[in-house]
């Protein structure tokens, strides 16, 4: 077991098979970090999903999009909902500063309920989609070509993660 926030991954991302679940990397309790496929290209397919219940009690959990291996890497995408706070924030990690937090309206997550998250790279930006809704738009500030790793993790207990 690795702890968290070291990790190793291929150098080589593009040969990972682009239409199957990829294996975990590292796997701790609440972590999941794991390659992404180097061709983050804008368009209507799925870059990211993954499924998972909230363990109760359930706070706040983290989707981060990584440019690098190194920890500190730029983040194209940090989605964090914060039950605690009933909101969702999205923003990047750029140049080692945060960038302006979006929140998006309402919360789409029950507690104790499982749920279905797909990140697709759209044209302008990243589309979250929670279950069957479309949830919020996040406008590119990073290149989605960048994106090289996929990092989960917080109260929450992953059932699967996919990567288109």
């Amino acid at each position: 077991m690795c702890p968290p926030r070291s990790f190793w991954v291929p150098r080589n991302l593009g040969s990972w098979p682009q239409s199957t679940a990829l294996p975990v990397v590292c796997a701790v309790p609440g972590l999941y970090i794991g390659p992404c496929s180097g061709k983050g290209e804008p368009g209507p397919r799925p870059l990211r999903s993954f499924r998972t219940p909230f363990p109760p009690p359930p706070t706040r959990f983290y989707v981060n999009l990584l440019c690098g291996e190194a920890p500190g890497s730029e983040a194209a995408l940090h989605f964090n909902p914060r039950l605690d706070e009933s909101t969702v924030v999205f923003n990047t990690l750029e140049q080692g500063a945060w960038g302006r937090e979006e929140r998006g309206t309402g919360i789409p997550f029950q507690r104790g309920q499982p749920f279905d998250v797909l990140l697709i790279a759209t044209d302008e930006g990243f589309k979250a989609v929670v279950g069957d809704s479309e949830y919020h738009h996040f406008r590119y500030r990073i290149p989605p070509a960048r994106v090289r790793l996929l990092e989960v993790g917080g109260d929450l207990q992953l059932e699967s993660v996919s990567v288109f």
